[in-house]
């Protein structure tokens, strides 16, 4: 999970670029990073840490020029070295910088391509830099000099990357002295849209992961870049756009609608927010039918993502909707936090319990999501301690039983509280004395109402159905092993010589 952005102006685009990575912060805490391009030279400035921590006043002088990228990030695949943020650089052909948010499924093969067949050396664990090389070895099959490259040539390479890559992966990527190339896979899993501005010197285009660091920039929506589709934009701000795929089939992550994106934003033609209300309508029918006779005195949700879902919820039922936690803005969202223990102790830095909202209740906690338990365990055992008389749980999304690998941290199915049990078994384990889930079909429903256009999302992480048809057994057994927390530490450990080739000082 990580949030991308890439600018063509008339004007500096650094201010910009870091304004865009802040709003796009709760999509990546773990590193940040930033490319500019005055004509031939590049300006890069990368780092782990949060944005305001990355960029100080020396760093945003010397990002000069007015084109290019910037990347937030939590890894999902590599580790959390400073070597793996982003953007990525290659030389040859012309210098191009990209910035990736996804996983590629077939990763180790394309690995061993590119290093046998290609002649081309990586220097980390990241799927984003074998997505930026491949890139590359398909854009110098133009054989054109850099001022000879056109828009078909761009397209023709995108058309052959999607031809070798598999997985989820939305992208931009900056080729020196010409433009902006933004890219989205041919299922269109991980989201990515463009707009523009009009100005007194000119027309400037934005590709982001969202549609809200465009909105907040005083950039109107276009729309989103569609699944196979590539966009270009010259440094000059001429638009050009190409489906690059034989295929392309909607398919889009519906995780982002129950907790990744912003409720602001609008992916693929549907408000998350108003995804989020239809998700909390529907989880009241399901109650109202399972339960007509509820006890439910008051409802709470879990800030901030629980919210949207839980207003509609406690109307439907009747009952009070009351804010029961108040949330610490400091604490960056736990799911995304590396290691159990760090989540587990930022849960209580995080909420704070108003007792007199729990006392003598029985009172009905609203999440949007329970992935490893341990959070809502927590927030659970805060409510009894508040003095709420019983406490049960909803969860906007169905059970989270499978590894997501397309790019959010779901890593291994031992660590999903829901894996191999059933509902009754999870409200045991997390405590509460009674637990709903919203339904897959309801969920979906929830997100289409938005966009009938779309007949399909990947629900893989509630299913296990890929919507690529090209995960294996092995590979989700490979990726258990190298994402698991355990493993995650051990490489952290081992992590002592850091050598930090950015422009930093």
């Amino acid at each position: 999970m990580c949030g991308i952005i890439g600018l063509v102006s008339r004007n500096p685009v650094n201010q910009a670029l870091y304004d865009g990575l802040t709003i796009l912060q709760h999509r990546g805490q773990d590193a940040a990073g930033m490319v500019t391009s005055d004509g031939s030279r590049l300006y890069l400035r990368k780092n782990n840490g949060m944005v305001r921590d990355v960029f100080h006043t020396r760093h945003m002088l010397n990002l000069k020029g007015c084109m290019g990228i910037g990347h937030v990030r939590y890894p999902t695949a590599g580790c959390s070295s400073s070597a793996e943020a982003q953007p990525f650089y290659v030389n040859s052909p012309y210098g191009i910088t990209l910035a990736h948010n996804g996983n590629l499924t077939n990763s180790e093969q394309l690995r061993e391509d590119l290093a046998h067949d290609e002649f081309r050396h990586l220097n980390t664990d990241s799927d984003s830099e074998v997505l930026l090389n491949i890139f590359a070895c398909e854009l110098q099959r133009a054989g054109k000099p850099r001022g000879k490259l056109r828009a078909e040539d761009i397209f023709a390479a995108i058309r052959r990357l999607h031809g070798r890559c598999q997985g989820g992966y939305a992208a931009v990527a900056m080729i020196t002295g010409v433009g902006i190339v933004g890219f989205r896979d041919p299922y269109g899993i991980r989201p990515v849209c463009f707009g523009e501005r009009t100005t007194d010197v000119g027309r400037e285009y934005m590709i982001a992961s969202e549609s809200v660091a465009l909105q907040a920039l005083g950039f109107t929506l276009v729309r989103d870049i569609r699944p196979g589709e590539a966009v270009f934009v010259t440094g000059q701000g001429e638009m050009h756009a190409q489906q690059c795929s034989d295929e392309p089939q909607y398919a889009p992550c519906i995780f982002e609608y129950v907790y990744l994106a912003r409720p602001d934003s609008i992916i693929d033609n549907i408000s998350v927010y108003k995804a989020r209300l239809r998700m909390g309508e529907a989880l009241a029918k399901k109650i109202l039918r399972l339960r007509p006779d509820h006890d439910v005195d008051v409802v709470i949700p879990i800030p901030d993502t629980g919210r949207t879902a839980a207003l509609p919820l406690a109307y439907d039922l009747g009952v009070k909707y009351r804010e029961g936690f108040i949330k610490n803005r400091y604490i960056p969202r736990t799911f995304i936090m590396p290691g159990q223990s760090i989540r587990r102790k930022s849960v209580r830095q995080k909420l704070n319990a108003i007792d007199l909202e729990f006392r003598d209740k029985v009172v009905l906690l609203v999440d949007d999501s329970i992935v490893r338990g341990n959070t809502s365990g927590e927030i659970i055992q805060m409510a009894r301690e508040a003095g709420a008389r019983k406490v049960y749980f909803a969860s906007a999304a169905p059970p989270v039983r499978y590894p997501n690998v397309y790019g959010i941290d779901i890593p291994t199915q031992d660590e999903l509280i829901a894996f191999n049990r059933t509902e009754e078994e999870v409200a045991k384990a997390i405590g509460a004395d009674w637990l709903i889930y919203q339904d897959v079909d309801d969920l979906v429903e929830a997100a289409r109402a938005g966009n009938r256009k779309i007949r399909h999302f990947d629900t893989s992480c509630f299913t296990g159905e890929y919507v690529t048809g090209s995960v294996s057994d092995d590979y989700l057994a490979q990726i258990s092993a190298m994402r698991n927390d355990e493993a995650k530490s051990a490489r952290e450990a081992g992590d002592d010589n850091i050598i930090d080739l950015s422009n930093s000082a």
